[in-house]
Order: C-alpha cells, then sequence, then structure tokens
C-alpha cells in the first residue's frame, strides 16, 4: 500500500499461501498490516511471513541499562519472564545502519531474535515503543511478527499542551495522558500554568499566588513544586521534555488578585515576575528543562498592557540562565528580539527568520470526534513536508476553557485521545502535502487520499481496543457511513419553513423557480455543511436549510443507540453563539431527525435555554458524545432516515452528526451488523 500523504513511507508485505488438498487453493496468510498496525507509521517497514512465538526473554542491554529495565518491566507485567535461554532481545548502539544526525531514529528487527539498534537512548526508547505495540498474547506465551523497521522523525517538536490554569487535572491524570504521548512517539509536554482562574504552580516567593481569594476555580487545587518536579521527571523518563507556561501579561486574574495589583504596567509588576520566572527556572537544569514559555498573546484589555521593555528583560533572564524563550503569535511583538521561538495558533504566521511551533487550526476543544480526525490527519504540520532550521514541529493543544464538574470532563467531553492518535501519525512522519479542502470534509470515495484515511482509521481503531480499554476515546468507524444531501433551499429567515423534501423523497425538486438535486459522496458520521472558521465544505451559502438522507439496513427489529446532534459545541467560550435550546428542541434553528417517517424526539436537556456568556457553567449533556445516546426503533431491513438542517445567520456551526453505537464496559463502539446506502429504493 503506497501513502501518499506521509513522506518516504515505503511498505512491503509478504504473505503466503496454504494449499488445501481438495483442490481449491486457500488463503491462510496472515494480515500482517491489518493485525500489528503501528502508529505512527514506521518511515520503512517489511514484514516477513511468519510469527514468533516464545515463554521468556533474555535481554541485552550494556549500552542502555535504563532502556533495559523499561523493556523487562513491560514484559513482566505482561507474564513474560526474563530467561537467559529466553528470546534474546539486544539494544544496540550503532550508527551506520541508522540516521547518525538524528537522535529519534532507530531500527528493529525481529527473527529469531530482536534487535532494537540507534545511536541515543532516544531512538532505542522509539523502537520499545513499536515493539510494545506488536506485542500480541497467545495462552502463556508471547507473539510477535517477523519485521525489518527503519524509522525516523521528520519535526524536531512534536507535543501536546494541556491548559490546567483554568481547570486543574491532578498528577495521576496528567501522568495517565504523558504516558500515552510516550507511547506515541511525543517527546514534548507544553504545561499552561497559568491563567485567569488560577495561578496553579506553588510560589514559596510570593504564596499568596495559591489563596482562596486569587483562585475562581478549583479553589486549593494547584501544583506543588514537588509535583512540579515529579512530572519533570516522569516526562524524562520517558524522553519527552517538559515545557512550562507562565502566561503574561494577558491572562492575569489570578495573579493580579493575589498581588494586589490593579493594572501590569504597575512598577512592582517586573521583578514580582523576575522572581516568579528565575524561581520556575530554579526548579530543573537547563538541559532538562531548556524552554520556557512565557506567553504575551490576547492582551486585549488596556490593564494588561506592559511596556516592551519589561518582556524583554524577561526573555534576557530566560536567555541568561541557558533556556530558549517561546511566545505565542499572535502576540507581543518586541523589536529587540530576535532569538524567541514563535509558538503560532489561529491563522497567524511566524515573524521572519524566527523559528517557530505550529499549533493551528488543532485546538481539540473546537475539534468534533470525526470530522476533527479527519483535520488532524489532512492538515501538514508547519505547512510544509518535514522539518527544517525554522520549523520546528508542532503542538496539539488542548483548551477546554469552560469550567468543568470534575477532572474526566475534559478527557470524556473532549476528544483528547483520538487527537493524540491521529496527530502522533502527521507530525511523526510529516505530509508530502497540505489538504486544506479535506480539514471539513471526506475526500471522495474513489481518491487515494480517502483510501489513505480509511487505512489508517483501521489502524486507529485497533489500537482503541488493545490500548485504550476503559478510557474516553470517542471515535468509531465512519468511513463506511454515506449521505445524500440537498439544499440550500431558502427559508427566508424563517428556520421551522418546511419544503416538499418532509413529504416525498425524489431525485430532484424545483423550488421557486430553482432546480434541487440530491448530491453523492457525501462520507462520514458528522458533516459539516459550511465549517465555523471557514474551511473548505459542502457550501459556502450563510443560511438555509439542507436535507440529509440515507438507509440503514438492521438484520432484525431491534432498539439502536445512536449519537445524534446538530451544531456541535465547542468546550470553549460559554454555549458560543448560543443560547443553547430550550426543551423540545434539538437546536435553537429547529432541526430535525425521523426514522421511517417518524420524527426523533431531542434529549430532555438538564441545563435549556442557557445563553452564550455561561463559562462558569459546566458542560453535562450538551453533545453527543457525552450524553446518553438516543434510542431509536429500527425494523428488520431498510430502514429510511431523513435530518432536516437549517441555518440561520445568528449560528455558528452548520452541520450534523447521525451515526450508531455501541456502549460497551471498555468504551464506545461500532454496531458491526448495519449497513448504510443511499440508494432511494431500498425500502
Amino acid at each position: 500500500m503506497k501513502l501518499n500523504l506521509v513522506k518516504l513511507k515505503n511498505i512491503v508485505f509478504i504473505s503466503f499461501l496454504f494449499f488445501c488438498f481438495s483442490g481449491c487453493a486457500q488463503n491462510n496468510a496472515i494480515d500482517f498490516e491489518a493485525t500489528y498496525p503501528i502508529i505512527p507509521v514506521p518511515n520503512q517497514i517489511n514484514f516477513g511471513d511468519a510469527e514468533i512465538q516464545f515463554e521468556s526473554v533474555h535481554i541485552i542491554a550494556n549500552d542502555f541499562k535504563n532502556e533495559g529495565n523499561i523493556l523487562a518491566g513491560f514484559f513482566n507485567e505482561k507474564g513474560i519472564n526474563s530467561l537467559v535461554n529466553g528470546l534474546h532481545i539486544q539494544l544496540k548502539k550503532e550508527n551506520s545502519s541508522v540516521d547518525e544526525n538524528n537522535e529519534e531514529a532507530y531500527k528493529l528487527s525481529i527473527s529469531d531474535k530482536i534487535i532494537i539498534t540507534s545511536n541515543s537512548d532516544k531512538g532505542i526508547y522509539y523502537g520499545i515503543q513499536t515493539l510494545k505495540q506488536i506485542f500480541r498474547k497467545s495462552k502463556t506465551k508471547g507473539v510477535f511478527p517477523k519485521v525489518d523497521i527503519l524509522d525516523f522523525p521528520v519535526f524536531k517538536i512534536r507535543g501536546f499542551m494541556h491548559d490546567t490554569g483554568r481547570n486543574f487535572q491532578s498528577v495521576a491524570q496528567l501522568k495517565e495522558q504523558i504516558e500515552i504521548l510516550s507511547q506515541y512517539k511525543y517527546n514534548v509536554f507544553h504545561w499552561h500554568l497559568t491563567d485567569n482562574p488560577g495561578w496553579r504552580l506553588e510560589s514559596k516567593i510570593y504564596p499568596e499566588l495559591q489563596s482562596q481569594e486569587a483562585t475562581s476555580r478549583q479553589k486549593g487545587n494547584f501544583y506543588t513544586q514537588e509535583d512540579f518536579k515529579d512530572i519533570i521527571a516522569f516526562c524524562k523518563e520517558r524522553k519527552i521534555t517538559l515545557i512550562p507556561e507562565f502566561d503574561i501579561p494577558g491572562h492575569t486574574d489570578a495573579f493580579r488578585k493575589a498581588l494586589q495589583i490593579d493594572e501590569m504596567r504597575d512598577p512592582k509588576v517586573k521583578p514580582i515576575l523576575l522572581n516568579l520566572f528565575q524561581e520556575l527556572m530554579d526548579l530543573a537544569d537547563a538541559k532538562t528543562m531548556p524552554y520556557i514559555h512565557i506567553g504575551t498573546d490576547e492582551v486585549r484589555n488596556d490593564f494588561e498592557r506592559v511596556s516592551n521593555d519589561v518582556i524583554f528583560e524577561l526573555m534576557q533572564l530566560i536567555e541568561k540562565n541557558n533556556r530558549e524563550v517561546i511566545v505565542w503569535k499572535e502576540g507581543i511583538v518586541v523589536k529587540k528580539d530576535t532569538t524567541s521561538i514563535n509558538q503560532l495558533w489561529a491563522y497567524h504566521e511566524g515573524r521572519k527568520g524566527h523559528r517557530f511551533i505550529d499549533s493551528r487550526s488543532n485546538y481539540i476543544n473546537h475539534l468534533d470526534p470525526f470530522a476533527g480526525m479527519g483535520r488532524l490527519f489532512f492538515q501538514q504540520p508547519a505547512r510544509q513536508p518535514k522539518g527544517d532550521a525554522l520549523a520546528l514541529g508542532g503542538i496539539l493543544a488542548a483548551w477546554p476553557d469552560n469550567n468543568i464538574h470534575n477532572e474526566r470532563d475534559i478527557l470524556k467531553q473532549n476528544p483528547i485521545y483520538p487527537s493524540m492518535v491521529f496527530y502522533a501519525d502527521a507530525i511523526w512522519n510529516g505530509r508530502a502535502k497540505d489538504y486544506p479542502e479535506y480539514w471539513a470534509k471526506s475526500p471522495p470515495k474513489e481518491t487515494q487520499e480517502f483510501k489513505d484515511f480509511k487505512a489508517f482509521e483501521a489502524k486507529v481503531i485497533t489500537h482503541r481496543d488493545l490500548f485504550f480499554k476503559g478510557k474516553e476515546f470517542q471515535y468509531i468507524k465512519q468511513t463506511d457511513k454515506e449521505w445524500k444531501l440537498i439544499g440550500p433551499f431558502d427559508h427566508n429567515g424563517n428556520v421551522e419553513k418546511s419544503f416538499l423534501v418532509e413529504e416525498i423523497i425524489k431525485e430532484s425538486y424545483k423550488v421557486d423557480g430553482e432546480e434541487f438535486s440530491w448530491t453523492d459522496n457525501h462520507v462520514g458520521a458528522t458533516i459539516h455543511l459550511k465549517h465555523f472558521f471557514g474551511f473548505p465544505a459542502v457550501t459556502e451559502a450563510k443560511q438555509g436549510t439542507y436535507y440529509a438522507y440515507t438507509t440503514i439496513y438492521s438484520p432484525e427489529d431491534r432498539v439502536q443507540d445512536f449519537w445524534i446532534g446538530f451544531q456541535g459545541w465547542s468546550r470553549s467560550g460559554g454555549r458560543r453563539v448560543g443560547p443553547f435550546p430550550g426543551l423540545g428542541d434539538w437546536h435553537t434553528t429547529k432541526p430535525k431527525i425521523w426514522v421511517n417517517n417518524t420524527e426523533i424526539a431531542p434529549p430532555a436537556w438538564k441545563q435549556p435555554n442557557l445563553g452564550t456568556k455561561t463559562d462558569e457553567i459546566p458542560f453535562i449533556d450538551e453533545d453527543y458524545f457525552f450524553r446518553s445516546p438516543t434510542k431509536i426503533t429500527l425494523k428488520k431491513g431498510w430502514n429510511n432516515v431523513l435530518l432536516k438542517i437549517p441555518q440561520d445567520r445568528n449560528s455558528w456551526k452548520w452541520m450534523f452528526t447521525c451515526i450508531p453505537v455501541k456502549v460497551t464496559k471498555d468504551g464506545f463502539r461500532e454496531v458491526s451488523d448495519l449497513k448504510y446506502s443511499t440508494n432511494f429504493e431500498n425500502k
């Protein structure tokens, strides 16, 4: 399989046939790619023709004792003992067969023994992560496929960011996520430690920063300096660099309340900031913590403004401590600054000549669990195929600004884990080209791009089932879900206006002298009719009414769980472009869904009619993937599904989601015995 989206990917699979003696030819070969999917997909991979089974291992790690202990611990957890006569696994230091200029490159060979080769402990560690992904258990024996892999990343920085300034997460929950980041070869954890609701890192110089009076959410929750050191050590063991961020001079309500400062231009602010950043840097040496992020974004209010000299003195202090300075872009621009690294967000470009990290258009708090994964797959990090002296890489960011009931809501109400997995491949391998036309919609089914996404989706689903049992993984197969669309019909500002589509389904309609016909080839669980950030989607119209149609075949009469949603809600900005609908409505734009001509009622909302400015009221059931599924009666045979999706000028997300889902103790799963078709003749 050739993946034209991924740079330098050459995958060769060797299979074999067993022939039955009855005269028929039977292919009993293992599909190694499907059975042993690796994410990120290795740069070069050549599967052999067999698997090896073993009961014990003998690890030879003279050059990499720490990594040898990590590997031994993994096998011990899996019930595989370490014995001298066990399967030999060698961790070998070597430059010749691996990219000697890339300390994260590795080579993995599995035959009658296993050899992982690299010129550094980082490469060995990533080779171990790959080995762990392809380990299987058959009764008491371990199983590996025979394979040869040569692999290396094309970007220096491959990161993930959490905002704990707004919403605190425990050390345990952060470690859970950092562990998963390491399994997918991320090497940066960007820790946004401060924001308006709280200054979350203990200061022994200014302990009032953690006071009840200074903190507006999760009062009393902050990270001690020992917690911080613990997280740094945890990251370091996993070859992850921690980038701490004190976001100043904006986003500083907690800072100003704690220190009784009315405006950031107060002369006493500068020495306090210098002391706080020095205190931060004293918690780890420059080799362990080489980057310090100072924020500088979204300085919107006069009381947040400082002179550029204050920012420049902070930069100088950080550089005197042998650290690199990172700032947001858009953010404060200091003309004398020639060395800072720009972290890009929204649509902003970096300053000419400055190194940059790409975090544009990938904020998880805005992402739908289905449509958002396509964006992470097709979006080209740094808008170039691979990194260079300026393009350092990318950081996937989670900004669930709204208040929460409990810390797991951050994982439940945002597709954190699916996003980590989808983005891991893009930021490790790069993308040969950018595909903005697929950031908000699926490629046509006949294209290579669609086939590539479908193949990667299958890998993700296998990983979900193997490695995310019981975790918040809100993704199920969607590449077999097809829709017809028709519209937009002009509702003249009345979103409740009905059109003939609701009475009879036919190939075309004539409305007010205009001909409307159904369009095919719309694939996915979520369809953006018009994307809220302006990415190419189905229409450029600003308002109107669309209809979506499909049929679903059920082998029996049943009541089936469905995820159904309209006008999805970002987990930031309150009920952004609200208000939230009242009881009896799916949304204020009055969308509807019918199955076999029976209208499906919306949920009985627990918090109806909430306005837009409701950041402090946590979400409960606002979106489909964190509320109870909608139960729909299906008959045996084909079931007709029709959705009405109006849009007015006051709404933001012209979109819908409709997909059957199975809820299990291990998580969300596909309903495998239902089939989709857009054929009008299905009855």
